[in-house]
């Protein structure tokens, strides 16, 4: 089974060429009580063909016990995107629809030196002394969603304090129900501040800093 077209792949050929640095995907997977391990995991088995800057590593969540906890992995399927600036960009479910736009930009914000976020952001940034964790709850056909995750994932890349997983909220349905999820995109900071919808930069910085207090 092939998740892109050709004209697709040539285009995601294209966008992964100009990656200024190597990125990693660590996926996790688990062999009972989940569905679409399989189809994720082949999805990013064709990505990779894409593109020699674009590497792969795949583990098994319940047996690899050391790794999927060196990365903070409790949920499966699981992408981690690990380049030059760390490893705090996640995805729980498979990137499909809308989201894939998400998947290319963490790859090329991964690999890139720095972000382009505004310099007040940057700055306020640096001075975030306590982890923040961002989830945003999508579902694939949402248009509204991946600007939502692009952004949580720049926050994760410019700070080592960030981590920001986007969690496709069909496949995870308990745990979209634990943090009464709505409508989509929703964010949640450390268990304790929640938006709904598309958020400005400056929204989520705001976010951010109450989570981290």
């Amino acid at each position: 089974m092939t998740f892109m077209d050709q004209q697709t792949a040539d285009e995601v050929k294209k966008r992964l060429a100009e990656l200024p640095a190597e990125v990693k995907i660590l996926y996790f997977k688990e062999a009972l009580l989940c569905q679409t391990c399989g189809p994720a995991e082949d999805f990013y088995k064709e990505l990779v063909t894409l593109s020699d800057k674009v590497k792969l590593e795949v583990y098994n969540r319940v047996t690899d016990t050391e790794k999927a906890a060196a990365y903070g992995i409790t949920l499966s399927p699981a992408a981690v995107i690990e380049g030059p600036r760390g490893a705090r960009v996640r995805f729980y479910g498979i990137p499909a629809g809308y989201e894939f736009v998400s998947l290319l930009e963490a790859l090329k914000n991964s690999a890139a030196p720095g972000t382009d976020l505004q310099p007040e952001t940057v700055q306020a940034l640096a001075g975030v002394a306590k982890p923040v964790n961002i989830k945003v709850f999508v579902t694939p056909t949402c248009p509204y969603c991946p600007s939502a995750v692009v952004l949580a994932h720049k926050f994760a890349v410019q700070s080592p304090q960030i981590t920001a997983e986007m969690v496709e909220a069909g496949e995870f349905q308990e745990l979209a129900a634990k943090y009464e999820v709505a409508g989509v995109p929703q964010l949640v900071f450390n268990e304790k501040v929640s938006l709904v919808g598309a958020q400005p930069e400056s929204a989520m910085l705001k976010a951010v800093l109450e989570a981290a207090v």
